[in-house]
């Protein structure tokens, strides 16, 4: 599996990248998209929304089972990718790229250094 060095990720398997313009991108990690199967929906009511650490932004949906989506860090929810609602299977052909799944501005960047790196991370799934 394919973890990229330049990504922050969580124990609750999601990823974070910060763009150019400071804004962080979040997805969901290749392990987690392989351990729930086929993504047929996902579910993002939070465009707009102020949430904190660990608060549910949102679900995915496969084919036997739904699991929700925390966020990384504290942060406004800018955008969400509308691709997914025709494409849901993104997140499986493409985790990191055209499968993310929320943009937010965060509240204080010094909450990356309480995320995990790759290494780290590759560890946590063992």
């Amino acid at each position: 599996m394919h973890f990229p060095k330049e990504l922050k990720y969580t124990k609750d398997h999601e990823w974070l990248r910060i763009q150019d313009d400071g804004v962080a991108c979040i997805g969901i990690t290749e392990f987690a998209q392989s351990e729930l199967g086929d993504i047929v929906f996902v579910d993002i009511e939070s465009e707009g929304e102020i949430l904190e650490k660990e608060e549910v932004f949102g679900s995915v949906e496969a084919v036997k089972t739904v699991s929700d989506l925390f966020m990384p860090v504290n942060g406004k929810v800018t955008e969400y990718n509308t691709r997914l609602e025709d494409e849901p299977e993104l997140i499986n052909t493409d985790p990191y790229g055209d499968g993310w799944i929320i943009k937010v501005v965060i509240s204080d960047l010094n909450e990356l250094n309480d995320l995990l790196n790759a290494e780290e991370y590759k560890e946590l799934i063992g």
